[in-house]
């Protein structure tokens, strides 16, 4: 479910400050990555980088 937050809020992706996205195990996914990354094909060269930035969740949910 994508949220419009009162306050921005920092992307895990990205780093920058946006108000709309998504939460995932209390970290926030701006809107304009989390549709980057549902529509990047695992053969682009940038679906490595999403890989790398998405580890955070698991590394949060073991910590």
């Amino acid at each position: 479910m994508v949220m419009e937050h009162d306050a921005k809020q920092q992307c895990i992706v990205c780093n920058e400050e946006k108000a709309e996205g998504i939460v995932v195990v209390d970290q926030f996914i701006c809107l304009d990555c989390e549709q980057e990354m549902v529509h990047t094909d695992v053969k682009d060269a940038k679906y490595p980088f999403f890989i790398d930035q998405l580890k955070r969740l698991w590394m949060k949910l073991h910590a």
